[in-house]
């Protein structure tokens, strides 16, 4: 009995020992894991974009930019109406047109021309082709437009005049200039010049199938909001749909034809008219304001 308990007293002390040493490994692992540092997170690899860059400018065309006097005048020219500074800039265009052959220099000559021109004429700045003078007892604006031989509208417009006359012994800045025009058919523009200088040039309609006359004609009658009278003899008022006339209509001295407004602009620039030459309407009401009756007026092919 004694020997029996003895053992079995030993047996399970050695389990208890099994137990023990095993529970000492297990947590001996555990502990070594949570010590052992962690591995960073591989990073992954991100393909760099080179930022998108303008393509440069050929050398070559930088080069025969910067060496074409047409295109240095014309940056000269607008830089110069940026200022303020008209006539410098209307100099300028006027070089190039003397003296360029690059189209793109003409372009911008051409369009910078007529924004100056009309900015002086419309204006009171002075220009060369203005006159100053002091209003007189008796003075009427239809009287002063036919003294220098320019319109009532370019008086007002130009000094700023709301009423019929200014006042006795104010001072006026009149353009006394000579206009006259230029048509040509194959271009479908019109040039107005002022003392043979180029003033500002205008896209226009002309007649379908070359149904506008060539030669030499002058601005006989000049209406606002005309009546258009058709073939037939009807008369069309100004306002009716059927008005093809536009807002304004300058009779030439050939009976039937003239230089009027449209109230079709996808004409402009095309033959497609039955003879006359038509424009824009703030174009043709522009052109109105400007030149007076008795302006020269030539077409050409």
């Amino acid at each position: 009995m004694t020997d029996i308990y003895v053992g079995q007293k030993r047996s399970n002390t050695g389990c208890l020992l099994i137990v023990l040493a095993v529970t000492a490994l297990v947590c001996g692992v555990y502990y070594l894991a949570k010590l052992r540092p962690r591995r960073a997170p591989k990073e992954e690899k991100t393909e760099e974009i080179a930022p998108v860059t303008e393509p440069e400018t050929p050398q070559a065309v930088r080069e025969a930019a910067a060496a074409d006097p047409g295109l240095n005048l014309i940056s000269e020219a607008r830089r110069l109406k940026s200022d303020g500074d008209l006539l410098g800039a209307r100099e300028k265009a006027y070089e190039v047109l003397a003296s360029s052959e690059n189209p793109v220099a003409i372009q911008g000559a051409v369009e910078l021309l007529g924004e100056v021109n009309i900015d002086l004429v419309f204006s009171p700045r002075s220009m060369p082709e203005k006159v100053e003078y002091t209003v007189q007892p008796g003075d009427s604006l239809g009287a002063l437009a036919k003294k220098f031989n320019t319109t009532i509208d370019a008086i007002r417009k130009g000094n700023r005049i709301t009423g019929s006359i200014s006042r006795v012994n104010d001072r006026l800045r009149v353009c006394s200039g000579t206009f006259a025009i230029t048509v040509n058919k194959t271009d479908n523009t019109l040039d107005v010049y002022l003392n043979d200088r180029l003033f500002k040039r205008y896209r226009v309609g002309t007649g379908e199938f070359g149904r506008t006359p060539v030669g030499d004609f002058k601005i006989m009658e000049k209406i606002a909001q005309p009546t258009w009278w058709r073939p037939d003899g009807k008369a069309v008022p100004y306002g009716d749909t059927n008005n093809v006339l536009g807002t304004h209509w300058l009779s030439l001295n050939l009976p039937g034809y003239g230089i009027h407004g449209t109230w079709e602009p996808e004409t402009i620039g095309k033959q497609a008219s039955a003879g006359c030459i038509r424009l824009l309407n703030e174009d043709v009401e522009e052109l109105y304001a400007l030149v007076p009756e008795g302006t020269p007026v030539k077409i050409v092919e």
